[in-house]
């Protein structure tokens, strides 16, 4: 079993930044990818960004890349989603989740098998 916990979501106005952190628990945390998804109101759960175990490997959803930064500190147990230039469409409940099968990241949501409460993210114009 993981047990994750997000945290630093927030209002924030249009053009602002947020760093989301998720803390991990249960199992040796470098053993396995971990991935940030998002779930605006009335819509469905979307890929944002992966990381592999190491952290050497990274995947962003297309509206993503060049303004959020995943990266995970494992000496922590921690991974951490960096959002830049945020816009009012960025907002959306934010969720944590493990892939406790594997080191390489997916960006589908079926490959995680644990999944954090979620951090909800308001960006106002």
């Amino acid at each position: 079993q993981v047990q994750l916990v997000e945290s630093g979501g927030g209002l924030v106005l249009a053009g602002g930044s947020l760093r989301l952190s998720c803390a991990a628990s249960g199992r040796t945390f470098s053993n396995y990818a971990m991935g940030w998804f998002r779930q605006a109101p009335g819509k469905e759960r979307e890929f944002v960004a992966a990381i592999s175990g190491s952290g050497r490997s990274t995947g962003y959803a297309d509206s993503m890349k060049g303004r959020f930064t995943i990266s995970r500190a494992n000496a922590r147990n921690t991974v951490y989603l960096h959002m830049n230039s945020l816009q009012p469409e960025d907002t959306a409940v934010y969720y944590c989740a493990a892939d406790g099968r594997s080191y390489y990241y997916s960006t589908s949501a079926s490959s995680y098998d644990f999944w954090g409460r979620g951090t909800q993210v308001t960006v106002s114009s």
